[in-house]
């Protein structure tokens, strides 16, 4: 049947009576008489085949046939009511996914902290945390797929988006605990010149921009890398390192929670490697949109230390972000 001929009013109908259980509660919900109800289920029964309601005691039963459309229905109704009302969005009543991007290290610290103000102030939604990798492989803040992505705030200006600062990053060192030969708390240019280190690359196998920003700064201060280990995870190369002798730098929040975890312990090189801005970054597509805002006001609120701007700054547009 083409769906031009089907007056798509009588599903509101049936959505008011599955909501109210009753033909008399949807008439009055939609201000209609209970004969205008009753008249447009049975229209309905027809053009769907089936008898969709039927009596028992005092009150209406759905079919199995309603019931599987109920969601459907339900669904359908709550995505029109969201285009008329336009910029209106209600995180509480909201069953809409947002999808959020990051590395494994923010797995460790930031995402429980998301996850409690997001089961808290969005009781209905769904949460989708997908890598870094997905996000670069299916350029997902450009199609709209994801929502917003945490990263350094480099990666906003070279894309294009917008960004909001959160916190600074410390880059540190992990060791395990009973390393043969470091076993202060500190690493020095000697040390981190002799050790076999673990090195991360997180977006599709290759070096990012914190890579980059840390190879200047190695460069800078005539120290060198003796890679013997590349993973494509920080947790990866914690578990690594708790095994053997290797060095393995990381961020200062990730390396924290996996000393709790695993016999690891933190060393600070000297000199010290300058901290990274990581920032909320998203695409023009959801800046407008009020849904993906309020998740964005969500994480900003969650993560955003006392340091960080309170205003996003907004870059222009690249052609790739357009």
């Amino acid at each position: 049947m083409n769906l031009s001929a089907v007056d798509l009013n009588l599903f509101l109908v049936l959505h008011a009576v599955l909501e109210t259980r009753s033909a008399t509660g949807a008439a009055r919900q939609l201000h209609v008489t209970q004969s205008a109800v009753s008249n447009a289920l049975a229209r309905l029964r027809e053009v769907l085949g089936d008898p969709l309601l039927v009596r028992s005691g005092r009150g209406l039963v759905p079919t199995p046939r309603c019931e599987a459309l109920r969601p459907l229905i339900t669904s359908a109704v709550a995505q029109l009511q969201a285009v008329v009302d336009g910029n209106q969005f209600n995180p509480a009543e909201t069953t809409r996914e947002f999808t959020l991007g990051c590395g494994d290290n923010q797995h460790l610290h930031d995402l429980p902290l998301i996850v409690e103000a997001f089961s808290r102030h969005m009781p209905r939604a769904k949460l989708r945390i997908v890598s870094v990798d997905y996000v670069a492989a299916n350029d997902g803040l450009a199609t709209g797929d994801v929502d917003a992505a945490l990263g350094p705030l480099q990666v906003a200006e070279r894309e294009g988006c917008f960004a909001e600062p959160l916190y600074q990053e410390d880059v540190t060192f992990i060791v395990r605990k009973d390393h043969p030969r470091l076993r202060g708390s500190t690493l020095s240019r000697e040390d981190f010149n002799t050790e076999s280190h673990v090195d991360t690359h997180i977006a599709q196998g290759r070096p990012g921009v914190g890579h980059r920003l840390f190879d200047a700064f190695l460069k800078e201060h005539g120290l060198t890398r003796n890679v013997a280990l590349t993973v494509s995870h920080f947790i990866a190369a914690g578990m690594a390192t708790s095994r053997s002798d290797y060095v393995t730098g990381m961020p200062g929040r990730a390396a924290d929670a996996l000393c709790k975890m695993l016999p690891l312990k933190r060393l600070e090189l000297s000199p010290r490697p300058p901290p990274m801005g990581i920032a909320l970054i998203w695409h023009t597509r959801t800046h407008a949109d009020p849904g993906s805002r309020a998740f964005r006001e969500l994480v900003t609120d969650v993560l955003r230390d006392g340091n960080a701007p309170r205003r996003p700054p907004a870059a222009r547009p690249s052609r790739r972000a357009s």
